[in-house]
């Protein structure tokens, strides 16, 4: 199957951001309401971005635990979150053949940036679409849209990958196929359970899918 089009997640996906995630959000929950989340309380909140889970819990603080958020996510990132071996080789090849390549995140736009530059592929992308450019997020299908329709393409002629039953379903709404990445997935057993056109175990797995859409 030939694709001209190819959207990543982040999370999961390109880098193993969960525990660096968990310990941010821990960090000023601690701080600013005295207590700690277990890390599936913390997947409980996952569908707005950051900025919208923040501020519903920390009400007046919310400016100042916002800073102290991203101060501390920006800071630890090397430390306890990395890109996956071979990804970037991935998506410089996806570049070097010229078909566009996007990001579709639930992440705010300020977490996704620090992401991307901290595991050096920020400039590999042509668009990147975050939880604060759409409507509605995951498992909406208007970020893979807003992608499918910025470069003029098909929807079958595009591949989603991410690690999240909302890709999947995201995907399905928009038209478009999906490979559902399981390395790091938070939710692996639930994504065996569903539909994905692509279920890939391993980073050379998904290498060899996009090498063959490729030819």
């Amino acid at each position: 199957m030939k694709f001209e089009g190819f959207i990543f997640d982040i999370d999961g996906t390109l880098t193993s951001t969960n525990r660096l995630i968990f310990d941010t959000f821990n960090y000023v929950a601690e701080k600013y309401l005295g207590r700690k989340y277990t890390d599936e309380e913390i997947i409980e909140f996952f569908g707005p971005t950051e900025d919208v889970i923040l501020k519903e819990l920390m009400k007046e603080n919310y400016e100042s635990a916002r800073k102290d958020y991203y101060d501390y996510y920006r800071s630890n990132h090397k430390r306890l979150a990395d890109i996956y071996p071979g990804i970037k080789d991935i998506l410089v090849q996806i570049k070097n053949a010229g078909k566009p390549l996007g990001i579709f995140t639930g992440k705010g736009r300020e977490s996704s940036i620090i992401s991307l530059k901290a595991i050096g592929v920020y400039n590999l992308f042509d668009l990147i679409v975050t939880g604060d450019d759409v409507k509605e997020h995951k498992p909406s299908a208007e970020g893979i849209l807003k992608f499918v329709n910025y470069f003029n393409l098909k929807p079958k002629e595009v591949l989603m990958i991410g690690d999240a039953p909302s890709d999947i379903k995201a995907a399905r709404k928009a038209g478009v196929k999906v490979a559902s990445v399981l390395w790091d997935s938070y939710a692996k057993e639930q994504v065996l359970q569903m539909e994905s056109d692509f279920k890939i175990h391993t980073v050379s797995e998904l290498k060899e899918l996009v090498e063959k859409s490729l030819k």
